[in-house]
């Protein structure tokens, strides 16, 4: 999966506002049929979604196109992917999972819907919002090659707040155990490390804060439900050239060193070998993906 800054959500019966989240910069964009939606209008938007998603396609191939059906058990599931599957769309954030079998009846929905209507490749975003699932993140990681990326629970109201009982704070001590065990989980099967909510959208001094705490975690990117966030996630969470600078001329200092047949050497005042190198090679790599669709 692109490792996408910023994933911007959206009800899917407001076609406006997905227009204003692509235009926002939003790396990835989310079409809500979920719990963004009322009842009454669910079959509506699951029609407005596909026109959606042709629409902003048609004039965008960068930003990844997202679908949040509803949960497995409401039994509108179905429905919602032979909608919303087609040409155009990037993948489904997949809600309520509890265990690796949740993750393969998704797989095989997908499977069929993507047969049925001409689609391919598309990929699974897993929020981890349920006690089940911070037990099984690690099964879940590793279930299917759909999944492409994990979400590391923090959100003051939603469903995770319920579902542990704790009480929300700024600094977000309350959550880093959950969601240091989904971070480790993303790393081990490659993948997208998401870090959750930051839900007051006038705090944007506080929404800096928390997402630079999950990048100093290992996360790389976040979840947001409002335009306004997004220009602060896409910038803590890109690259800054003088970080390239650094890694790349590490690299540069530890090659020249290996070829003279030295294994470690001094660079800008730290002790380098290695392992440094190699970190800053994976570094680099991340780094390069995340600016080829900045």
């Amino acid at each position: 999966m692109h490792p996408y800054r910023s994933v911007l959500f959206v009800p899917g019966h407001k076609p406006r506002w997905a227009a204003k989240a692509v235009a926002s910069g939003a790396d990835a964009v989310v079409l809500d049929l979920e719990d963004s939606v009322p009842g009454d209008l669910k079959a509506e938007a699951r029609a407005t979604v596909a026109r959606t998603v042709a629409d902003i396609r048609a004039g965008d191939d960068r930003v990844g196109l997202f679908v949040r059906p509803n949960a497995l058990d409401t039994g509108l599931a179905g429905e919602d992917l032979e909608a919303a599957v087609g040409a155009g769309l990037t993948g489904l954030f997949v809600p309520k999972v509890r265990d690796r079998d949740d993750v393969v009846r998704w797989e095989t929905l997908v499977d069929w819907f993507e047969r049925r209507n001409g689609a391919s490749g598309l990929e699974l975003i897993v929020p981890v919002e349920m006690v089940e699932a911070i037990q099984n993140c690690r099964e879940i990681a590793g279930a299917s090659p759909r999944v492409g990326a994990m979400i590391g629970p923090t959100a003051e109201h939603a469903d995770i707040a319920r579902a542990v009982g704790y009480r929300w704070s700024r600094e977000g001590t309350e959550t880093l155990y959950l969601r240091s065990r989904v971070l480790l989980a993303c790393r081990e099967y490659g993948l997208h490390a998401l870090t959750g909510l930051w839900e007051d959208l006038s705090d944007l001094d506080g929404l800096r804060a928390f997402a630079d705490q999950g990048l100093q975690l290992g996360f790389r990117g976040q979840i947001a439900i409002h335009p306004s966030h997004v220009p602060v996630l896409n910038e803590v969470f890109s690259p800054s050239a003088e970080e390239i600078e650094f890694r790349e001329g590490l690299v540069a200092a530890f090659e020249a060193a290996a070829a003279h047949g030295d294994g470690a050497v001094r660079y800008r005042g730290v002790h380098i070998d290695k392992a440094h190198a190699d970190t800053a090679r994976e570094w680099l790599a991340h780094a390069r993906r995340v600016l080829e669709r900045a």
